[in-house]
């Protein structure tokens, strides 16, 4: 039996901290994994062999600053991953393993007005589709991700009033997702995902402290501090889109007049170009439209960035993030949108914050959240049963 500051409990323990940091990271070279884990190269050099004699990691020749290195990453038979997206018009699924590798991909049209156990009855058919697709025993799938476009009670699972899935409300759909595929589901809102997404694969590699903005058919933030999402005590920090802009403004979903996303969101912005392109316009077309010089069009897209821009600004004077990803499909105008949010930031936010801000598209598109729902359950995953299954826990610590 361990006992706490034993030798043996020591080494568990930082057989554990190598793994998570592989884990997350997706793969890391090993002068990488010392670096981050305060372990010394030697240590590290040591746990690594273990594990790789083990079969919980592989390690392959790379190189690093022009030297020669080897990379270590999980092994990809030492688990699978679930990620499950459900948007306001579609359910996307992907499956990868825990070296990061998609293995399985595949995304279709969902109706936004379907209860809960339609769309849980098409995610479970997906998700087992894709396994039979990729050639994967269901036995390897370790978590199942899964994100929802509304407030999420975390510890419940339960999901808050949301106008976006209306029949959900109150629904537990982690709980009911675990019973039907029989293993344990992490759920989580999509703008909280958006933010891992980026976080872990695109624009926000590298950026300990980052905001995710979406806009969609609503607006919401995923805010990461220190490395990890920061959901608040009730699951609902983010709401960016209910910011009061205009105390005389429109009347929002939430009640309160003149928030963000009454001025940004799809289902507000776009009716303002119907005289011109119809009531069939969608914010991928009204993009594609700016791109090619509509000027209409272009100006909409100029106003919603200015709009963004000052929710971004109180975001800087609260938390002083590095870095802010802006994602869903307004981020294909590049330009188009980022510059005007930089100005509203330039013009409202603290100076010093102002300056250390960086603006910049995803990297991900409509994949961010998907990926983000794989990334969740590598972020929530304990690490002992990889362990247990290829390193003995009175393994005796390396001289």
């Amino acid at each position: 039996m361990e006992t706490p500051g034993s030798q043996s409990s020591l080494h568990r323990a930082n057989l554990e901290r190598v793994v998570r940091a592989v884990r997350m990271a997706g793969s890391l070279t090993q002068a990488e994994i010392a670096r981050s884990t305060g372990l010394s190269a030697a240590t590290v050099s040591n746990i690594v062999r273990e594990l790789k004699d083990g079969g919980t990691v592989d390690v392959t020749p790379t190189s690093s600053g022009g030297r020669r290195a080897r990379s270590v990453s999980l092994s990809g038979d030492a688990g699978i991953v679930v990620g499950v997206d459900f948007g306001h018009t579609h359910l996307h699924v992907a499956i990868g393993n825990l070296a990061h590798r998609v293995l399985a991909e595949e995304a279709e049209p969902l109706d936004v007005d379907a209860s809960a156990a339609q769309g849980l009855d098409r995610a479970e058919t997906l998700v087992k589709r894709l396994i039979v697709t990729a050639g994967i025993s269901p036995e390897k799938i370790v978590g199942v991700g899964l994100g929802v476009p509304g407030p999420i009670d975390v510890e419940s699972g339960v999901l808050g009033s949301t106008a976006i899935l209306p029949g959900w409300a109150g629904t537990n759909p982690r709980d009911d997702l675990a019973a039907r595929l029989g293993v344990p589901v992490y759920v989580d809102n999509d703008a909280n995902l958006g933010a891992l997404g980026e976080l872990v694969w695109g624009s926000g590699r590298g950026a300990a402290d980052l905001a995710y903005i979406k806009v969609a058919s609503g607006v919401g933030a995923g805010l990461v501090i220190n490395g990890q999402i920061y959901r608040g005590p009730g699951g609902t920090a983010g709401e960016i889109g209910h910011i009061t802009l205009d105390e005389s403004g429109p009347v929002c979903r939430c009640g309160n007049r003149g928030c963000l996303e009454t001025f940004t969101a799809a289902r507000y912005v776009l009716p303002l170009l119907h005289s011109a392109h119809g009531t069939d316009l969608t914010v991928a077309r009204m993009v594609q439209l700016a791109r090619e010089g509509d000027p209409g069009c272009r100006r909409v897209i100029a106003d919603v960035g200015r709009h963004i821009g000052s929710g971004v600004a109180n975001l800087c004077n609260l938390l002083n993030p590095r870095r802010v990803v802006l994602g869903g499909d307004l981020a294909e105008s590049g330009e188009l949108i980022l510059g005007p949010i930089r100005e509203s930031v330039s013009r409202y936010a603290i100076p010093s914050a102002a300056r250390q801000l960086e603006v910049v598209p995803g990297a991900l598109g409509g994949r961010a959240e998907v990926l983000g729902a794989i990334a969740l359950v590598l972020n929530e995953m304990g690490d002992s049963t990889l362990l247990d299954e290829s390193v003995p826990t009175d393994a005796p610590a390396p001289a």
